[in-house]
């Protein structure tokens, strides 16, 4: 309300949409709460950040820890920082909105003709392709950016304060024309300004993180906000910033504010001591996120039966024998097994898995999988012991929210006559011996697999580099383009149908593609047909 006021009488039209949700909505949860659930306790408000600090806190591995926490908005705090120590979070100081790294960075996924709030990652991927053209334009006319990692926007280049839009007029003119349009093709203009803007955002992380580790002189970092799941910037934290170590909220984003709010009252309301294991010590609490439901074989076989879809039933070792030849015969596998993931990350409970080994995974996956933008990369599922061997990250990355270089000894030498190619023609150019997961600068995006988190995933991993000698597979999210991740069985035979993967495993059910799951998917979208 202090904001439209602030504006008036610009953002009427935004006042009208936002209004009725918050009147009729928001400001009544605890009544929604009770009507809910038999719930008739207490209900304690959390503040944003707090929340998505002590998500950030809480489940980690560190007994004392800063904590750094940055996103669009929450309240008025769009960034904040302070220490965790045992059971207290405290939070020291804020950055308020609407100067904000995370809407700075939307505001460019808009203008690059991506969905705010989710196309944040094709930015990210994109960035690559590009050059920083524009980065000292950024720097110089967009706003003041501190040393400290904080920064105070021109607001005359935005109108998220008042509009309908993130970005104004001022701000096309700065960078030479309207916004693409959405689905339209990607131009060099657009890849440019993700590498500029990504290259920003870095240096703020970089910046905040450095201001971070004077002022409270911890050796370990907790992060969380929506930019926390910017993985290439948490890589070079990782390798170039002060903290010794960092544990980031796998669900860094809104939806993490859930698991913040309830261990905030849980730890600093009721005073509820944090969890040791059996020896004292401090163990990540997030479970490797494998927090959402899980079905059993008897209910997974009953919605088989019932849509008369033919399957292999399979004890476990044949199983997973059968699964590692097929990605070896470059097969694409939906993987749908235990409980579902909490976060935006697929981590080998609801995935589609490949072979990293393939030349032309990456684009089947994209363009026939997915239903995706060609540029986008995929991220390598590898046996943690084994990792060192194939990327240049010494640390365990169980979440995928680290990006780091492929290893020396498996990057190829390029071809002569590729080195004038641009833009998305780059993905022509095989980098490595992986070439399904290695990005167009050498990077990738690593989820490292312990047999204690994941034992299933971790052994079909083994099977497949027993009969390859690769310890890593491909490892992307159970949906396509404009869906969440599949949660139930319902869900895995649906996108099944309406893909051309080749095989569905769902717990010892071996689905291979026939009439009957074309037919089981035909009442949710467009089936293709069967190969």
């Amino acid at each position: 309300m202090a904001t439209y006021a602030d504006y008036a009488p610009r953002g009427l039209d935004s006042w009208l949409g936002a209004m009725p949700e918050w009147l009729g909505g928001k400001l009544a949860t605890p009544a929604r709460l009770r009507r809910m659930s038999d719930f008739r306790g207490k209900v304690v408000f959390t503040e944003h950040h707090e929340a998505h600090a002590a998500s950030a806190f809480f489940p980690s591995p560190f007994a004392s820890a800063a904590i750094l926490t940055i996103d669009g908005v929450g309240e008025w705090a769009t960034t904040a920082y302070g220490v965790g120590r045992d059971n207290d979070v405290e939070l020291f100081a804020e950055l308020h909105f609407p100067h904000s790294l995370g809407l700075l960075y939307s505001a460019f996924t808009y203008y690059a003709g991506f969905r705010v709030n989710s196309g944040e990652y094709k930015l990210m991927g994109l960035a690559p392709y590009g050059e920083p053209r524009y980065r000292d334009l950024i720097l110089e006319k967009l706003g003041d950016f501190r040393e400290d990692g904080s920064l105070r926007l021109d607001m005359r280049y935005f109108s998220y304060c008042d509009g309908l839009t993130m970005t104004s007029d001022a701000f096309h003119g700065l960078f030479g024309g309207p916004p693409r349009a959405p689905e339209s093709p990607v131009s060099a203009r657009e890849m440019d300004i993700a590498r500029s803007i990504q290259e920003v955002t870095e240096l703020c992380v970089l910046r905040a993180a450095r201001h971070v580790h004077r002022e409270t002189g911890e050796r370990y970092l907790c992060m969380a906000g929506g930019v926390a799941l910017n993985c290439v910037a948490n890589g070079r934290l990782l390798r170039e910033g002060p903290f010794e170590d960092i544990w980031v909220q796998p669900a860094a984003g809104d939806s993490g504010g859930a698991v913040g709010a309830a261990l905030s009252a849980w730890h600093q309301y009721y005073g509820n001591p944090r969890y040791t294991d059996a020896t004292g010590t401090r163990t990540d609490t997030m479970s490797a996120s494998y927090l959402g439901p899980d079905f059993t074989d008897d209910e997974i076989r009953a919605v088989l039966n019932a849509r008369s879809i033919p399957y292999d039933e399979m004890h476990r070792g044949d199983l997973l024998r059968n699964v590692a030849a097929r990605l070896a015969s470059e097969h694409v596998v939906g993987w749908f097994q235990g409980r579902m993931e909490f976060g935006p990350r697929a981590l080998g409970n609801r995935s589609i898995l490949g072979d990293p080994r393939s030349p032309r995974m990456q684009s089947v996956l994209n363009q026939k999988i997915k239903f995706r933008e060609s540029f986008r990369p995929f991220a390598p599922a590898v046996l943690e012991e084994r990792a060192a061997e194939f990327f240049d990250l010494n640390r365990a990355s169980p979440y995928m929210l680290f990006a780091a270089p492929v290893s020396e000894t498996c990057r190829l030498r390029t071809p002569p006559e590729t080195e004038g190619l641009h833009g998305l023609d780059r993905l022509r150019i095989q980098r490595s011996t992986l070439p399904a997961v290695t990005h167009v600068d050498y990077s990738a995006r690593i989820q490292t697999v312990r047999r204690g988190d994941n034992a299933l995933f971790y052994d079909l991993i083994t099977a497949f580099d027993e009969i390859t000698g690769c310890p890593v597979l491909i490892n992307t999210s159970f949906n396509v383009r404009g869906e969440p991740i599949v949660c139930n069985p319902q869900d895995a035979v649906r996108c099944f149908a309406r893909t051309k993967m080749d095989v569905l495993v769902m717990g010892r059910f071996l689905v291979p593609r026939s009439e009957a799951v074309l037919r089981a998917g035909a009442s949710d979208g467009t089936i293709l047909e069967l190969d």
